[in-house]
């Protein structure tokens, strides 16, 4: 059951993949049917982020209120009204309106998706069955680009944004057959439902003792709680290092450029030398396919290495290919050299940035902020990803490739400092367990496994 839990919840990932893909081919249709000056294209882009920042602002309260499998069921619907209303738009700001409304879905689903994965994993397990969040939004990017792909040649831009109504319908019918999470149950006061949806989740009456026994676990961290928590608490020691570490690290993985890649490829492999618009498609699906081979490789290595260290191996990865990159642009190395830098940046990054701040946001929050902290670590992560989108067009043409990319490469030099001083390693540890080091007062970068 925790697999099937962490297949359904991803297919929002997948959908999330898949509006942020699906730009990157339909841009040349729509400038062939709409006027878009730089700032158009970039709103219109850049509509999916500035919507999750909405979405991210709302899911805290939503999750607490509603559940985290329940809340995912409206965010389904809001994907199948945005990808319906961008299929049948018939001007600029009504495409726009139709992202934004993806946008929120997305905002929503990429708080509530890796909390459900997370709470309901046996900890053994988490990491990578987090993981499969992000997995599942480099499947949905990789799709995105092959739709592209097959229907650039007819300019149909419409039935591309149509296609995304088939996995949110999916995801509908997958939510149907899944429990609520026990944490959420237990939150809520409704010991026996998280003791049943424990049991479901471990196989049945077979596995009775140990929900029995994370039941107790769950009590005792709520026991431990201070009542009266409130929002203002995640500001205050010993809270507030968890809110800098989470959103820090979302901060740091949008300025390392990711979402100027997956939103812009053709155009960069055109501004690098690329000659037709179906080579750059093509070889936007090669780092779609690149991307998505590392995730899985990503999820292999989360419960090997542990967190901290795949962390810094990706900052590094990141920083030198940019520099490649860069270095291929300034002394012309053309398109070759330059599919090669990013292909090693997108490889650099699944296997770590990608992934990695959605586990750990996933399990460095106390039960009963958990759904305020991821919520804040969210709004850290789209609204830097909608400042990065929205720009890159801007900056493009001030300050060229080169430029652009280098300030990418700088962030990603200072990420592996931040990630070297002050991430924990969370690796083989219970959230109960981390819950308690971090009330403890100790600070959050010495957590150490438990006894």
């Amino acid at each position: 059951m925790h697999y099937l839990v962490a297949a359904v919840a991803a297919i929002s990932g997948i959908l999330f993949g898949f509006d942020e893909g699906i730009i990157a081919g339909a841009a040349s249709a729509l400038k062939r049917e709409f006027v878009l000056t730089p700032f158009l294209e970039g709103l219109m882009t850049a509509a999916v982020p500035l919507g999750a920042v909405v979405g991210a602002a709302v899911s805290g309260r939503l999750t607490g209120t509603y559940g985290r499998r329940r809340i995912l069921i409206p965010v389904a619907l809001l994907f199948i009204l945005g990808s319906a209303l961008a299929a049948v738009a018939d001007s600029v700001w009504m495409l726009v309106g139709a992202r934004t409304l993806m946008g929120i879905a997305v905002g929503i689903s990429s708080m509530a998706a890796p909390l459900y994965i997370a709470e309901t994993a046996p900890k053994n397990l988490r990491g990578r069955l987090v993981s499969t969040f992000q997995l599942a939004i480099t499947v949905g990017i990789l799709v995105a680009y092959l739709v592209n792909l097959m229907l650039a040649e007819d300019d149909d831009w419409r039935l591309m944004f149509a296609l995304g109504i088939i996995p949110a319908v999916l995801l509908l019918a997958g939510l149907s057959r899944l429990p609520e999470s026990p944490r959420w149950l237990a939150q809520q006061g409704r010991w026996d439902d998280a003791a049943r949806a424990a049991m479901r989740l471990g196989g049945g009456r077979s596995a009775e003792g140990n929900a029995e026994a994370q039941v107790a676990a769950i009590r005792a961290a709520l026991a431990a709680e201070p009542v009266g928590e409130s929002l203002a608490t995640l500001f205050r020691r010993p809270m507030r290092a968890t809110v800098i570490v989470a959103m820090c690290l979302f901060l740091l993985q949008q300025l390392s450029g990711i979402n100027a890649v997956i939103y812009y490829a053709p155009q960069i492999f055109r501004a690098t030398g690329f000659a037709s618009e179906a080579t750059e498609l093509m070889a936007t699906v090669g780092i779609g396919a690149i991307n998505v081979a590392m995730t899985v490789v990503a999820m292999w290595l989360v419960e090997r290495l542990g967190r901290r260290r795949l962390l810094m191996v990706g900052f590094v990865g990141t920083a030198v290919s940019l520099a490649g990159l860069v270095l291929a642009t300034v002394l012309g190395g053309g398109g070759p050299w330059s599919l090669i830098a990013l292909g090693l940046f997108i490889a650099a990054f699944a296997v770590s940035l990608g992934p990695l701040p959605y586990v750990l946001m996933s399990e460095i929050f106390p039960l009963g902020m958990r759904g305020a902290g991821m919520s804040l670590a969210s709004i850290s992560n789209w609204g830097f990803n909608f400042m990065v989108v929205f720009s890159f067009p801007i900056l493009l043409a001030a300050i060229g490739l080169a430029g652009v990319f280098s300030i990418f490469a700088a962030m990603c030099c200072i990420g592996l400092i931040f990630a070297w001083r002050q991430v924990p390693e969370t690796r083989g540890i219970s959230l109960e367990h981390i819950e308690r080091h971090l009330r403890s007062g100790a600070p959050l970068s010495r957590l150490r496994p438990e006894d």
